[in-house]
């Protein structure tokens, strides 16, 4: 009896998640220079055809990867996109906020350098998901009680976001362990919290956050 031929399932979806996520690698390692759509198809393990069917084009490739880079920081900073409308700045927790960002930018480092210079470098930034709710926020949370006055959103998204995503530089240089990139990340979560806490955001209303500075600063000067 002649054994059955499996036949490969199709599955476009996961060939285009398979596609992207080779692309997003390549961007990391080699920058947009090193990208190509043979390349990628070779990464991915798919034929160029099958690339080729997904991306037209190697710019719609970058294009596709920067904005599938930007739902993955999305959904680990700011969660399910489909929630949305029901955050509330003022109800944000900043703190976890910071860390969460602070945390994603040490474990994927070169990918976030990347899409922070193609996002800034567009046309219009506005039209990335991720940099459209960062700065967003911040130019929502100027305007209520809770933040002193003066703030302008655009130019501290780029300082925060530049710093958060250049530290990893210096944690990997100088941290061999994952517990000590992990302690570099708190390091700067607690700089950024400390710099808005006495910059950016009234101090007398986020109590929670001014006792977790106090708290931090004294562990740190207990070393």
């Amino acid at each position: 009896m002649e054994a059955k031929t499996k036949r490969r399932v199709r599955d476009p979806a996961a060939t285009r998640e398979t596609i992207l996520e080779a692309a997003s690698n390549l961007l990391a390692k080699d920058g947009v220079e090193g990208v190509s759509l043979s390349a990628v198809a070779h990464l991915a393990a798919v034929n160029r055809g099958t690339a080729y069917q997904h991306f037209e084009t190697r710019e719609k490739l970058i294009e596709a990867t920067i904005q599938w880079v930007s739902d993955k920081l999305f959904r680990a900073v700011f969660g399910d996109p489909s929630t949305l409308g029901e955050r509330k700045v003022e109800r944000v927790d900043v703190a976890a906020l910071t860390d969460r960002l602070c945390d994603f930018a040490m474990e994927n480092p070169d990918i976030c350098r990347v899409w922070l210079q193609q996002v800034l470098a567009s046309p219009d930034p506005s039209q990335d998901p991720f940099w459209r709710e960062y700065c967003g926020s911040l130019r929502r949370f100027a305007g209520t009680d809770l933040a002193e006055p003066g703030i302008d959103s655009e130019v501290l998204s780029v300082v925060n976001l530049a710093g958060v995503f250049f530290w990893p530089i210096l944690a990997r240089a100088h941290a061999a362990e994952d517990a000590q990139r992990t302690e570099l990340a708190r390091r700067f979560s607690h700089e950024i919290l400390r710099l808005s806490m006495y910059g950016t955001m009234k101090a007398e209303a986020f109590p929670g956050v001014a006792e977790r500075l106090r708290k931090e600063a004294a562990e740190a000067n207990a070393r």
